[in-house]
């Protein structure tokens, strides 16, 4: 998942501006802190109006981006299961592409960990937990399960045995706890995890 196109297809170049300045206001300031004239001027846009051509409103802009942000994700999962036919090399590579993200594009991470999405995302919308890209992380799962790769636990569970480890991690790299390079933490988390899933 190459970071340019993380946050949306590029279909219009002024709309895509719009969400990255926003998601460096929202990661820095917060959803609720951040005002739509702080977005138009952070993407260069002569007048706050202009926004209005793009989004009804702040919090549909802030839907659109975490909606794009996740739905690059999954269809970077799909590349991932793909290519790789074992649990193990899946969920490697997976955890590659999150360490990757933590280097060359550190914004998208820290939104998805750091800000709530329950502050703009419609009531009726599906938690993180039940997405596309997470149901495809939990396959991912079952195929090790399955193959006798991975301990048979619910698939759940092993989800939060697993990515606990991997996201504490990159959010202790995202604010500064480990004060270097993401790639030196990155074979060391990847073993605490896998080997809290393996089945022995």
């Amino acid at each position: 998942m190459e970071q340019e196109h993380i946050l949306i297809q590029k279909n219009n170049a002024t709309r895509d501006e719009i969400l990255r300045a926003a998601l460096s206001l929202f990661v820095a300031k917060g959803y609720f802190n951040t005002s739509l004239t702080e977005i138009a001027h952070a993407a260069k846009l002569s007048q706050t109006q202009e926004i209005y051509l793009y989004f009804d409103c702040k919090q549909e802009l802030a839907t659109e981006l975490y909606n794009s942000i996740l739905d690059s994700l999954s269809v970077s999962i799909d590349e991932i299961r793909r290519r790789y036919k074992k649990s193990a090399e899946q969920l490697h590579s997976l955890v590659d592409l999150l360490f990757k993200l933590a280097e060359e594009a550190p914004d998208v991470l820290r939104f998805l960990f750091e800000i709530s999405a329950n502050e703009f995302l419609p009531p009726n919308t599906k938690p993180y937990l039940q997405t596309p890209a997470v149901n495809k992380m939990l396959k991912m799962i079952q195929l090790g399960i399955n193959s006798g790769e991975i301990r048979s636990l619910a698939p759940m569970l092993i989800y939060t045995y697993f990515f606990g480890i991997i996201n504490m991690t990159l959010q202790m790299i995202l604010n500064g706890t480990l004060d270097k390079k993401s790639e030196l933490y990155q074979s060391q988390s990847w073993m605490a995890a896998w080997n809290t899933i393996a089945k022995k």
